[in-house]
């Protein structure tokens, strides 16, 4: 098996570059999370190292401790922010294991009982329901 390398054209390497906008909700020196355009469900968001790491197989040991950190916090955060019965973690790695984007990020999807989340790769949301949504987030982690 030969390893893939990190593509610094990929979208999310082109928000971290601030070529592209996105709907931050927490940034710190070595991560920084931000709201899912395409969300399986309301708060549904991304965390990411700001270190180039194609996924979790190749990302140094440092920017897994940061984004395990910040995935806790900005769960704990979206669930407080949207009232939330639980929450869904995910990660995927190489297209076999489902990752679509190659940069390292976590999906935070807050659940609620009895209702199935939106198929993937779905319609995109609009950017003003993504801008309170981050807002929401933001203000239940400045409440913490």
């Amino acid at each position: 098996m030969t390893k893939a390398t990190y593509d610094t054209g990929n979208i999310f390497a082109k928000i971290l570059r601030g070529e592209l906008p996105c709907h931050k909700i927490h940034e710190d020196a070595d991560t920084i999370a931000f709201m899912d355009i395409m969300p399986r469900g309301p708060g549904h968001c991304l965390v990411l190292p700001k270190k180039p790491a194609r996924n979790l197989l190749d990302a140094d040991a440092d920017s897994l401790v940061a984004v395990a950190r910040t995935v806790q916090t900005v769960a704990r955060g979206a669930m407080k922010a949207f009232q939330a019965d639980g929450v869904t973690i995910n990660q995927y790695n190489e297209t076999a294991g489902g990752q679509v984007v190659f940069h390292l990020h976590v999906h935070i999807i807050p659940r609620f009982d009895g209702i199935k989340l939106r198929h993937a790769g779905g319609p995109m949301e609009k950017p003003e329901t993504l801008a309170e949504q981050a807002q929401m987030i933001r203000a239940a982690l400045a409440q913490s």
